[in-house]
């Protein structure tokens, strides 16, 4: 069973996702929270496998309540899944930043919320990752100028573990990137693996934005 934690402000929203998940063979919702806080408490005593975090809400919002969720978590910690209404929110790449798995679409019908959610509670650390790369590009561009911003040091990869990353900040999947490199899915997740762990990364949504803002890759090629 996937254990799941909905949040979301508007109570007929909450309420259709909750319906959604229960109904759905293989999911448990453990609980529903209507904003951060709430959500961070309830996360804290149910230990979900999955969160559908809503990203504005009054109080405190998704993306603070991600950051302290996955930060009060124990091994494993659970997978966020963000909720929005735009695909270009400039909310959402700040909730990548701070850990989120990936994210999705309000308007997505009840078919792709539930593969999402079997992705995300499978371990799939980004949904929808053509659609994360456009959201990543478009934010990225806009910080490149940023006279605060320090590029992290990829020196301590090796050349295998570099394109591993770049050509999974370009949107392909693990199965893809062994195409194109020859070499077997269990390999590529390997070198993806260790290239996170040099640079203390928690998700691969983390990987993609490390990618651009380190230069790996430039936005829009």
């Amino acid at each position: 069973m996937t254990r799941v934690l909905v949040v979301d402000d508007q109570f007929l929203i909450r309420a259709g996702l909750v319906g959604l998940l229960t109904a759905a063979p293989g999911i448990e919702v453990v609980g529903e929270a209507a904003d951060g806080e709430e959500a961070v408490a309830l996360a804290s005593r149910t230990r979900p496998d999955v969160v559908l975090m809503d990203i504005r809400m009054p109080g405190m919002g998704g993306i603070e309540a991600t950051e302290r969720i996955l930060a009060a978590a124990s091994a494993p910690p659970p997978r966020i899944l963000v909720l929005t209404t735009f695909d270009l929110d400039e909310y959402v790449y700040g909730a990548l930043r701070a850990g989120a798995s990936g994210f999705l679409l309000k308007d997505s019908g009840p078919e792709r919320l539930l593969a999402a959610v079997a992705a995300v509670g499978g371990g799939d650390a980004l949904f929808a990752p053509s659609v994360t790369r456009r959201l990543v590009e478009a934010y990225a561009r806009q910080s490149a100028d940023e006279a605060t911003r320090r590029p992290p040091d990829l020196d301590a990869l090796t050349d295998r573990e570099t394109e591993v990353l770049r050509l999974t900040a370009r949107g392909l999947s693990n199965l893809e990137i062994a195409g194109e490199l020859f070499i077997s899915e269990a390999t590529v997740k390997t070198h993806l693996n260790r290239a996170m762990g040099k640079l203390s990364l928690d998700s691969r949504a983390q990987a993609v934005v490390i990618a651009y803002e380190s230069g790996l890759v430039t936005p829009g090629r």
